[in-house]
């Protein structure tokens, strides 16, 4: 896996509260297969969530980043833009710290123009 690839996987693998149950299974399944690489799984159960009107932002970036990594640039531009237009919220990220949700959306698009901070280097 290459650097930028992890380290946008760890930006966007938030993990929110969410309160309906089928929503949070849909999210433990969606952050079990972004990590273990199913990534067309993990993008129906987020499509799932967003056709059934969630706007948590945990759901946007998630789904951004999972575009992101299957060459959806403008998909996932689009997505982290919707986040910046929406109110900040506090995330808790897979490493168990907490971020704001316009900071990992911009570092999502800073990623997606390739600025010179970030490196693609395979490990």
């Amino acid at each position: 896996m290459t650097k930028g690839i992890a380290t946008l996987l760890g930006l966007a693998l938030a993990a929110g509260g969410f309160a309906d149950s089928a929503m949070a299974q849909d999210a433990q399944y969606a952050h079990a297969a972004i990590t273990g690489g199913n990534l067309p799984g993990a993008e129906r159960a987020l499509e799932r969530e967003t056709r059934a009107g969630s706007r948590e932002p945990e759901v946007l970036l998630n789904l951004a980043a999972v575009y992101a990594m299957t060459d959806r640039t403008d998909a996932a531009r689009s997505l982290y833009t919707r986040v910046l237009a929406a109110d900040d919220a506090s995330l808790v990220l897979s490493s168990d710290r907490i971020a704001s949700a316009h900071d990992v959306a911009r570092a999502g698009l800073r990623r997606l123009s390739g600025t010179p901070t970030q490196q693609l280097t395979a490990r």
